[in-house]
């Protein structure tokens, strides 16, 4: 998921969600949700999960329920298990046993509503500072879990709650940053994401910004606008010519490997199979040519 557009699960723009090319729609039932209308997203929600798998392209569809100090979140995940969105993005999160918290609820209306076990994956927010802090083990507290979303935004949760003031830079957030991919990856969760920026109008700000994470490691962000998703999309696709220079890299040591060579001297740089590994990684991923 390159790019995860958050909606409010009460508006009406799921299609238009899809329709900004999102590898991902969030549909929020917290934040983005005023108290008085939280019943009514809920009700929203087939119809917008509908509006969404009707698509040419549908996107991968996930739901961002209430937090568990909430008096919402039961009826959040059950809601979305009758939907069978393919992953819950768990907010505010303060350790593991939050996590097993969703998954127990989440287990239990996969029974109830004779949904498939297993059905619904889980996607742990870190936004607080103990789940920034016990990060490892909240990644490797469910099965369920596919990736995990970094949280760096400014006067967000995880802004106060860590202290820390906002920089377009983000040195300020650079180490945790690296700490969550690093723990993401020896979970076995190869598609961190991390989010936000929420200068609407500074496209050249979070063009930087995406592409600083994209070559930290992180494999995509959440965005608040459409107008925010090709920006992103691009920071996160390889460019045509660096995909054109893996599939040089390949073919060179192939060809160096059949004469008995397991070293090759590629365009003046030193490659082996490690080398080349991680071309076919990349390639695997984006060469669909």
């Amino acid at each position: 998921m390159r790019s995860a557009l958050f909606v409010p699960a009460h508006k009406p723009w799921a299609r238009k969600a899809v329709d900004s090319g999102a590898d991902a729609v969030i549909l929020d039932l917290e934040d983005a949700v005023p108290e008085d209308q939280k019943v009514a997203a809920r009700a929203g929600l087939r119809e917008a999960v509908s509006s969404i798998r009707d698509a040419d392209a549908a996107p991968v569809v996930l739901v961002r329920p209430n937090a568990l100090d909430s008096n919402h979140y039961a009826s959040d995940v059950e809601a979305a298990v009758v939907e069978r969105v393919d992953a819950l993005l768990l907010p505010k999160l303060f350790g593991a046993d939050d996590v097993r918290e969703f998954e127990a609820v989440v287990r239990c209306f996969e029974v109830m509503h004779a949904v498939p076990q297993g059905s619904v994956a889980l996607v742990p927010s870190l936004e607080t500072a103990r789940a920034i802090r016990d990060c490892t083990q909240i990644m490797t507290a469910s099965d369920r879990i596919v990736s995990v979303l970094v949280a760096a935004a400014r006067d967000s949760d995880v802004s106060r709650e860590v202290g820390f003031t906002w920089t377009p830079e983000g040195l300020e957030t650079l180490q945790y940053r690296t700490a969550a991919i690093v723990a993401s990856r020896a979970a076995g969760i190869d598609a961190p994401m991390v989010g936000l920026w929420q200068e609407l109008t500074d496209l050249d700000g979070l063009g930087r910004f995406a592409l600083q994470n994209s070559q930290l490691g992180f494999r995509g962000q959440v965005v608040i606008h459409p107008s925010h998703v090709a920006v992103v999309n691009e920071a996160y696709t390889p460019p045509g010519h660096v995909l054109e220079r893996y599939r040089r890299m390949v073919a060179a040591f192939e060809v160096g490997q059949e004469a008995g060579s397991a070293a090759v001297t590629f365009e003046g740089e030193h490659i082996d199979i490690a080398h080349v590994k991680t071309a076919r990684t990349i390639l695997a991923r984006f060469d669909h040519a």
